[in-house]
């Protein structure tokens, strides 16, 4: 399963664009919902239109919780770089930009948000402000797409678009080493110490009465490191 994350600064309207595309609300905490800002990582999956499951990382966006974006981006296959078009690029847009071009990450899209609050001539502005950004990073030329996740305009070209680039991406080959990029840490009353992040590589495995199910970069659940 490819894993895509978002990208892009704070209340530009990526938690919103995720839950509008997966029906999921990566944003479980408390704090979260009280305030309406993601602080840590959320996460979601769907399914494209060619059939294909994609599983989502959702990254908070305000500069206080760099620390959560860099741990979630680290191990995605495709970028998706959010701009509102009400205020076009700003200064976490500008930063996690640079990450992902740190991270030499080559496969994203420009996805310009909330236009169903602007007109034209200003979702274009934004679109040419994203594009100027992104030159001379390792995502030159990204495609970009113009979406509303109010009224749904564009989430299926958005859709599209991820299944295109998708086909250009190899899959990870299983050498039978999982790796997993460690991306929370957490206690659980009754269960303790809980490790989540995603899997880059390999397969692990889920058992269940002696017997494996398996699904590639699925969830493992172990009483132990060493799993």
């Amino acid at each position: 399963m490819y894993v895509i994350g978002t990208a892009g600064h704070v209340d530009h309207g990526k938690s919103t664009l995720v839950r509008a595309l997966t029906g999921i609300d990566p944003d479980r905490l408390p704090e979260e919902k009280q305030r309406q800002m993601t602080i840590d990582l959320g996460f979601a999956w769907f399914t494209l239109p060619s059939g294909r499951e994609v599983s989502i990382v959702d990254v908070p966006g305000h500069e206080r919780f760099i620390k959560n974006m860099l741990a979630g981006i680290g191990g995605i296959d495709l970028a998706l770089l959010i701009v509102a078009a009400d205020e076009g690029v700003m200064a976490q847009t500008k930063e996690h930009l640079a990450v992902l071009d740190l991270l030499n990450l080559k496969h994203a899209i420009v996805v310009i948000t909330k236009i169903d609050l602007v007109d034209a001539e200003t979702r274009e502005l934004a679109a040419m402000e994203a594009a100027d950004a992104i030159k001379g990073t390792t995502i030159e030329g990204a495609p970009i797409v113009f979406t509303s996740s109010v009224t749904g305009e564009g989430l299926q070209a958005l859709a599209a678009a991820i299944d295109r680039i998708l086909d250009t991406v190899p899959q990870p080959k299983n050498i039978d080493r999982p790796r997993l990029s460690i991306d929370r840490v957490f206690s659980v009353k009754g269960f303790g110490t809980v490790v989540t992040g995603t899997l880059i590589d390999g397969r692990l495995f889920l058992k269940s009465g002696g017997r494996d199910s398996t699904g590639f970069k699925t969830c493992a659940y172990t009483r132990s490191a060493n799993a």
